[in-house]
């Protein structure tokens, strides 16, 4: 049975250094399995996080060779396996051991944002809504909150600014509240201020690693840039509102 090496980070709270493990590996494995054989017959104390190995937890995310991706939904067979293949905690949150890291941040954020806000009902007791209104948020719910896209993005992988934005999962998230169709609260003001969307350059580093496919940058992040700009820097809107004060 053929045999591969994988580099794997070893150490907790930000201090470790790699290791080399040599395993066999079998057709049809994804790097997961790969971690779990090491785990099962030579580190038993490697720290993992994973849970449906399906792709639809978003629990086993790390980054391999360099790129962020989920563990369970990359295929040996796609990486160079000549060399050893690189297995690295997501570098944008901070490191609790091994491959696990501290992703509690993110749920800091998801309660900091406004929260849906239904309208008034028809006259009739019911919502309408067209089905065009509907089909424009469901990409979003599609969201894993693998938080790939929060490890990739610039803003907090390199320039540190948790404090400042919220990253591209979270415009995602509100993008869904903004675009539905039933929504009424207004999030605008708190983009501009509170959650920094004008801190993302559109680079689409985010698009790019989403394992659902979400078209995050054009889809989510671009409409509400278009969004903010309207209400705070459309020069008739701001006129309008110097007459009315």
């Amino acid at each position: 049975m053929p045999s591969a090496t994988f580099r794997i980070w070893r150490g907790s709270h930000g201090e470790g250094q790699f290791r080399e493990y040599t395993t066999e590996i079998s057709p049809g494995m994804v790097v997961l399995d790969a971690v779990h054989r090491i785990q099962a017959e030579q580190a038993s104390d490697l720290a993992v996080r994973w849970n449906c190995k399906a792709g639809k937890c978003g629990s086993c995310s790390a980054e391999i060779n360099g790129n962020p991706r989920l563990m369970c939904m990359t295929r040996l067979n796609a990486l160079p396996l000549e060399r050893p293949v690189t297995i690295e905690p997501m570098k944008t949150f901070p490191s609790i051991k091994d491959l696990v890291t501290d992703v509690s941040w993110n749920y800091r954020v998801k309660h900091t944002i406004r929260q849906f806000d239904p309208r008034s009902p028809d006259p009739d007791g019911s919502w309408r809504m067209a089905q065009g209104d509907v089909d424009r948020v469901q990409e979003f719910r599609k969201c894993i909150e693998c938080y790939l896209c929060q490890d990739v993005c610039h803003v907090l992988r390199e320039h540190k600014l948790h404090t400042q934005f919220v990253g591209p999962r979270f415009l995602v998230y509100i993008a869904a509240l903004e675009m539905h169709p039933l929504d009424s609260a207004k999030r605008t003001g708190d983009l501009r201020r509170e959650h920094g969307i004008g801190l993302c350059n559109i680079t689409k580093c985010c698009t790019k690693v989403c394992p659902e496919g979400i078209r995050i940058t054009d889809n989510a992040i671009i409409p509400l840039k278009e969004r903010v700009v309207d209400e705070y820097y459309d020069p008739l809107r701001k006129l309008f509102r110097i007459f009315k004060a």
